[in-house]
């Protein structure tokens, strides 16, 4: 007897497993649409025809569909789309899935004031950090990463500290996909080199971003674990060269995997266990 397959949940009974059945083409272009809204502060159509490559008149009707959902908002007066409260609603379930923003924000409130620096909270995204929750320092010149934002894994503090525990094949595995640009003549960019590197960062516990993506600029982030000891996100200080010196990093590395601990131990998380004392 033949046993019957087992057809993935989630997905329709009458289903051809390829790429072409799993793309409706009409979505995909609102999407593309959606995410260049996102990624301005007020866009015209003229604007966003020109940003996405779709003719105007798809991406107007695209625009009117998701205003009908609030999805985007337009301004009559400006005429400017922009992203509407209904996109808030959604994207605010993804951070419904984890209490560590909640939890992090006063950690993060105390080591901005304790180093003077910003505080940065992220986690991976794909292969891509993407930036939660910043505390911004005081002082005139500081880090800016907006929430939603996302950086190269292989060039953020944050970043190269979550690649640090990720298993060696998962790694070079992602790295393989990333379009590996070099921002400054500091940046690492050999897969093989970063992977020897995860070592040394999961040794000390903190990874070191020395100008890799903006010269001038340094970070300095510690893993926060869940209950099973998976790092699931980082914490980190950002700031320039001219107050983060390379004498500085020890100290503040103490600082900032402090903060992690006080997070990890806030969410009921752990280290793994390789890396207890």
């Amino acid at each position: 007897m033949v046993q019957a397959e087992i057809r993935k949940r989630g997905r329709p009974r009458a289903f051809n497993e390829n790429i072409e059945s799993k793309t409706v083409q009409s979505l995909d272009k609102a999407l593309v649409i959606l995410k260049a809204v996102s990624e301005g502060d007020g866009l015209s159509l003229t604007d966003l025809s020109t940003i996405t490559a779709i003719t105007s008149p798809t991406v107007y009707r695209a625009l009117s569909t998701m205003q009908q959902h609030g999805i985007v908002h337009f301004d009559e007066a400006a005429q400017l789309w922009s992203i509407g409260s209904g996109a808030f609603r959604i994207g605010n379930s993804f951070l419904r899935k984890t209490n560590i923003i909640e939890q992090s924000r006063p950690v993060m409130q105390q080591l901005m004031r304790e180093t003077k620096e910003t505080s940065n909270l992220g986690m991976l995204n794909d292969s891509d950090v993407i930036f939660l929750s910043q505390v911004e320092t005081h002082e005139p010149i500081r880090a800016f990463h907006r929430p939603g934002s996302k950086g190269a894994v292989y060039a953020s503090g944050i970043g190269k500290v979550l690649f640090a525990y990720m298993d060696d094949d998962a790694a070079r595995r992602m790295l393989s996909r990333t379009q590996m640009e070099k921002f400054t003549d500091r940046t690492m960019t050999d897969i093989n080199a970063l992977i020897t590197h995860k070592a040394e960062m999961r040794n000390a516990g903190y990874s070191y971003d020395n100008e890799e993506r903006t010269l001038g600029m340094r970070c300095i982030a510690a893993p926060i674990f869940n209950a099973y000891g998976e790092a699931v996100a980082a914490i980190s200080v950002s700031g320039p060269t001219s107050r983060i010196t390379e004498g500085d990093v020890a100290e503040l590395a103490d600082i900032v995997k402090r903060s992690a601990a006080t997070i990890t131990d806030n969410i009921g998380g752990q280290p793994p266990t390789t890396d207890r004392q």
